[in-house]
């Protein structure tokens, strides 16, 4: 009889508890909380061009995988590769179309790697990785792990500049003797560039 009565009480005041819990709070409060986090997560949209090459879009997606996601910025990128080889990977300078080992005067590749350091490297990086140093992927690859690109790499993921800024910072990195078109190309990869300013 007294396990019976024991019982009793203590469901009585379980009872108790559970009516002043505030269901809606219990359900409610968790998911607010994970659509707070959610609201904040800001995704930028990704840049594209669908005019361009093949080749230009494995080096502009390259460029946003690194964190670049100006548009100006990009821009800027893309026109410097543009004048240095227009996005051939296996241009010797001069013109000639040849395989790496093949170029022995003058830059080679997407950036025109000329001095011995910077053209060796790209052999070395290859080797170590096992792919064709003639190649765009190959010489993408590459170009990340150079110290003249790390160098500028920040100062190219801060948002809001000129082209005219980047260009600066893209002087740093390739550090070329003769300006060409390569703004010229910048802006029109901005006009290209999708989505369009404003959408």
């Amino acid at each position: 009889m007294k396990r019976i009565v024991i019982a009793m009480w203590i469901a009585a005041g379980a009872a108790l508890v559970w009516d002043r819990v505030d269901m809606n709070n219990f359900k409610e409060k968790p998911t607010q909380d994970i659509m707070n986090k959610v609201e904040e997560i800001k995704v930028e949209p990704y840049i594209s061009c669908p005019e361009c090459s093949v080749q230009e879009k494995m080096a502009l997606k390259a460029f946003q995988d690194k964190g670049i996601t100006d548009r100006y910025a990009l821009a800027a990128l893309m026109g410097n590769v543009k004048q240095e080889s227009m996005f051939n990977a296996n241009i010797c300078e001069g013109g000639a179309r040849i395989p790496y080992e093949q170029c022995h005067r003058g830059g080679y590749g997407l950036i025109q790697w000329t001095t011995v350091n910077r053209y060796d490297g790209l052999g070395r990086y290859a080797k170590s990785n096992s792919c064709n140093p003639s190649t765009t992927e190959c010489q993408l690859g590459y170009l990340f792990t150079e110290y003249q690109w790390k160098k500028v790499e920040p100062y190219l993921k801060q948002g809001g500049k000129s082209i005219e800024h980047y260009m600066q910072h893209c002087y740093k990195w390739l550090g070329w003797g003769i300006h060409g078109a390569r703004t010229d190309y910048a802006y029109d990869y901005a006009r290209q560039f999708s989505p369009y300013p404003g959408r």
